[in-house]
């Protein structure tokens, strides 16, 4: 069975056991230890697992409520995490010197300050506090044990763009 959803001209098609058409897929040098941590501080949920021959995640799925994502330890690429390449690369370095979520996920929550309190305790480093955004949300940034970062929101009330200084087409 399938599930289609209306984008335009194209149409998504996706699993019905998938609640959006778009997944965010990560790579871990580590992916076991991926799928711990981010339950532990992040309260994701397995939803499955392909082990490769050697161990690692060939490919796992984990949910947070409606949210989706995939990731693995890729095979004979010599793959390092955000975490590692930023110790020898002077962009990355400077990229991660801001506390903005650069190439990462941003997820919804029913109460971000609760999660942001379970990411602390789990030992996430936090980027930034919960904070009220002018766009209608409270959201915080952390950083995952290998430097993935993220941003948890909770919305707080519905907001129209132009009125936080955004244009629409």
């Amino acid at each position: 069975m399938t599930t289609d959803t209306e984008t335009g001209p194209e149409r998504n098609t996706r699993p019905s056991d998938y609640p959006a058409a778009i997944m965010p897929m990560l790579a871990y040098e580590d992916g076991v230890a991926a799928i711990k941590f981010l339950g532990a501080a992040f309260g994701f949920t397995e939803r499955m697992r392909l082990t490769a021959d050697d161990g690692s995640i060939g490919h796992a799925e984990l949910a947070l409520g409606d949210a989706v994502i995939a990731l693995a330890t890729p095979q004979g690429i010599g793959y390092e995490s955000p975490k590692h390449h930023r110790e020898h690369c002077t962009s990355a370095m400077r990229w991660t010197e801001q506390p903005w979520v650069i190439n990462g996920v941003m997820i919804y929550v029913d109460d971000v300050d609760a999660h942001a309190e379970r990411a602390r305790a789990a030992g996430a480093k936090l980027l930034s506090e919960p904070e009220d955004q002018p766009y209608g949300v409270r959201s915080y940034r952390v950083e995952d044990a290998e430097g993935h970062r993220w941003m948890f929101s909770q919305h707080l009330h519905d907001t129209k763009p132009e009125d936080w200084g955004a244009t629409t087409p």
